[in-house]
């Protein structure tokens, strides 16, 4: 078909134009929803816990309401950069959203073009004539679907012209190559920032009787989901190291799942003809592949968060900086100062204190049973910041009081002061272990190897109480309270075993005198050590607390 440059020029002018009220009619929907919504779309990403199910279904929702899974990823980025989300729950919302974002994509199978000019007049009219807030927002979205299928019915009409020319129809046959259409898609959702734009552009080119194989839209469809990650990589870019994880995260599940899918339609070319004998109507294959695929992808993966997260930490390792820079991270006056969002940023900022005991402890006990001088004064190092954070943060939580809170509000406070005063005392005791070597001050060398054996044990059971308690903490999770008490007991009988074995051996003469100091002290360090981690556990569940015996 020959057609004359005006005309051509005319057409790609009116599909341009096409794809811009695509484009303004799903802003306006997504604005409509997100109106809708108010307020509680900050309180839905932010309530996600580290339960990857609930983080999943959040993201999914808060994707279905702005329809952007850009705008999801980059908004959950924050949070994490804020402390008010770990990279656990960042990466099952990020799962979540990319079921979200097939929500409209549905639409588009549904042929409802004809009616588009109706929906644009009835969401005007509810818009402009009515002053209630809800139903202003409820023609927002009415009018951006209107808009949007408008703008879609807009680009078919040049796109059925074009089907006509040779040398467009030779440009698609090179798309025919499945790794030049997947990194096509790509590109282009890079560019318009929208994977629901372009699978709506490539549906539009199978309604305008465009020769395209479903094949090769498959793979654009792929390409597409993966493109849709760019903002988000952009976004993190200026953002501290935390935030550039979270957002490898998001490219990481995009390429690993599209990765994979890609293989197999290679390998499987069968499941393609598949989903073109259970749909007829080319739209509804594309559709229906997008969904299958994301809904495919998202339960898959949604069991490999952890693993996902440790990738990224494999890409991106931790700095000794991140962990023990004397400073806050998570806490800062310039922030959100409601109760609410101040004891998700303080349990982050809490939690980051106790990780840095958690080594401190393992330095302090590496140093005791080697000898190391180095480790030795690594604690003493790590204990000053420590301090630093325990007062901060103490500080941070006092200020607090002077706002309006719940009685609920209070008992958490009250709670997390005392969980940072826990963590504190079990570091004091870690500083306790590591003076026992600097300067030989304390006997360490006069303790038998049967002494050295009956601490070692015992610090290990006393370690395990700890991480699992942290762990507790972290997570939230009631199920492993009754392991951090049994293991508190472990510790307890324990030392009161081997303290009368202690006593035995002097009663005996079997052992030197000399020795008794330091391994007295260090029974107390260590039992007092699992007390504290105890207390942190159950003041995270709000039991009470457990008293450290005193020796």
């Amino acid at each position: 078909m020959e057609m004359s440059m005006w005309d051509f020029v005319t057409s790609v002018f009116l599909a341009l134009g096409g794809l811009g009220l695509f484009l303004l009619g799903l802003k306006t929907m997504s604005d409509g929803l997100k109106d809708i919504a108010g307020s509680r779309m900050r309180a839905i990403i932010g309530n996600a816990t580290s339960n990857r199910f609930r983080g999943f279904l959040f993201g999914t929702a808060v994707t279905a309401i702005t329809q952007s899974s850009t705008a999801t990823s980059v908004m959950a980025i924050g949070f994490v950069n804020a402390g008010l989300m770990n990279l656990v729950q960042f990466a099952s919302i990020i799962i979540g959203a990319s079921v979200g974002t097939t929500f409209t994509t549905l639409f588009f199978s549904f042929g409802v073009d004809p009616v588009a000019p109706l929906l644009i007049f009835i969401g005007i009219a509810l818009h402009i004539f009515f002053s209630k807030k809800n139903i202003k927002s409820l023609g927002l979205i009415i009018l951006g679907i209107g808009i949007l299928f408008f703008g879609l019915a807009t680009m078919s009409i040049p796109l059925r012209e074009f089907s006509q020319m040779d040398g467009f129809t030779q440009i698609l046959r090179a798309f025919e190559n499945p790794i030049l259409a997947l990194i096509t898609g790509v590109l282009f959702t890079a560019i318009i920032q929208s994977s629901t734009a372009t699978i709506g552009i490539i549906v539009v080119m199978y309604l305008g009787g465009i020769d395209m194989s479903f094949s090769t839209a498959a793979f654009l469809v792929l390409g597409a989901n993966i493109g849709t990650c760019s903002t988000a990589l952009l976004s993190s870019l200026a953002a501290g190291r935390e935030s550039k994880r979270a957002a490898l995260i998001h490219v990481s599940y995009k390429l690993i799942t599209g990765g994979v899918c890609a293989l197999l339609l290679l390998v499987f070319p069968a499941i393609l003809v598949w989903f073109q004998n259970t749909w007829q109507e080319g739209a509804m294959q594309i559709t229906m592949f997008h969904v299958i695929y994301n809904i495919g992808a998202a339960g898959i993966m949604i069991f490999f968060t952890k693993q996902l997260v440790r990738l990224v930490y494999f890409i991106i390792p931790k700095q000794s900086s991140d962990d023990n820079e004397r400073k806050l991270i998570y806490l800062e006056e310039n922030k959100d100062r409601t109760p609410k969002v101040v004891f998700i940023q303080a349990h982050s900022e809490t939690l980051r204190m106790g990780r840095m005991v958690q080594k401190s402890l393992r330095l302090s006990l590496e140093a005791f049973f080697e000898r190391d001088l180095d480790k030795a004064n690594k604690v003493i190092e790590i204990e000053d910041t420590i301090d630093f954070l325990r007062n901060e943060i103490t500080n941070y939580l006092t200020s607090v009081q002077s706002t309006e809170l719940t009685s609920e509000n209070l008992e958490q406070l009250s709670s997390m002061l005392h969980i940072v005063t826990n963590i504190e005392r079990i570091g004091d005791h870690a500083e306790n272990i590591a003076e026992y070597i600097i300067g030989e001050r304390t006997c360490r060398t006069y303790l038998s190897n049967t002494a050295l054996d009956e601490l070692y044990e015992i610090s290990l059971a006393m370690r395990e109480t700890l991480d699992i308690s942290l762990d507790a903490f972290e997570a939230k999770d009631t199920d492993l309270l009754p392991k951090v008490e049994l293991l508190e007991q472990k510790v307890d009988d324990l030392c009161n075993k081997y303290l009368t074995n202690h006593i035995d051996r002097l009663a005996e003469e079997t052992c030197d005198p000399r020795s008794s100091v330091v391994y007295t002290n260090m029974i107390s360090d260590l039992e007092r050590c699992s007390d504290h981690a105890l207390n942190i556990v159950e003041k995270t569940f709000g039991n009470k607390p457990k008293a450290p015996k005193n020796k």
